[in-house]
Order: structure tokens, then C-alpha cells, then sequence
């Protein structure tokens, strides 16, 4: 069964993130939205939590979200960047969907 993983709030003032990275099964998607964002950023404390989560999980960043926050040009490499349209399509593509809030 595949599951996508959705957190929305930033890993510097939540442990969403970390929990998500924990608790999440090996082939899951996680998909950052909001200031979830902040996560996919290149350089921060928890990049090596997240790069080591590559590893074993997909994760994804709201386009949108990465340029309201201004951190475009600051995201991780493996991370892939997601318009609406393909927020759509991950939640259809998998079975359920987590929200970390």
C-alpha cells in the first residue's frame, strides 16, 4: 500500500518534519507544502535528515509554496518540485494520504 506524506509546517518550529522522516515507511512519498518548505532547503539542520530520507522515500515541494518563501534556488537536489496539478496527481496515485500537522 503506498502513502503520501504531507507536512506544512516548518522543521524549525515543528517536529512534524522529523517525526514524518521517522515513522514513515521505506517506498513512501513526502510531498512539502506551506512552510513545510523550509525542510527541502539545501544547508539547514535538517538537510541531512531529509537527504538520508532520499534514500528510501520520494520527496516532493510545492512550487508555488518554494516561491512565495523565497527559498527558489535554495532546494535540495533529489527533491522534486510539484505544481498543483501534480499535488493532484500524487494524491491520486497513492492510497492514502498522512497529513503532519
Amino acid at each position: 500500500m503506498s502513502m503520501l506524506h504531507t507536512v506544512n509546517k516548518s522543521p524549525f518550529e515543528k517536529d512534524s518534519m522529523n517525526s514524518c522522516l521517522r515513522l514513515s515507511a521505506d517506498g513512501s512519498s513526502i510531498l512539502l507544502i506551506e512552510d513545510g518548505v523550509f525542510a527541502a532547503q539545501e544547508g539547514t539542520v535538517v538537510s541531512d535528515s531529509v537527504k538520508e530520507a532520499m534514500k528510501s522515500k520520494k520527496v516532493y515541494a510545492l512550487q508555488e509554496d518554494i516561491n512565495a518563501r523565497g527559498v527558489q534556488g535554495k532546494v535540495m537536489d533529489g527533491i522534486e518540485l510539484v505544481d498543483y496539478a501534480g499535488f493532484v496527481k500524487l494524491v491520486t496515485e497513492h492510497d492514502k494520504v498522512q497529513s503532519w500537522v
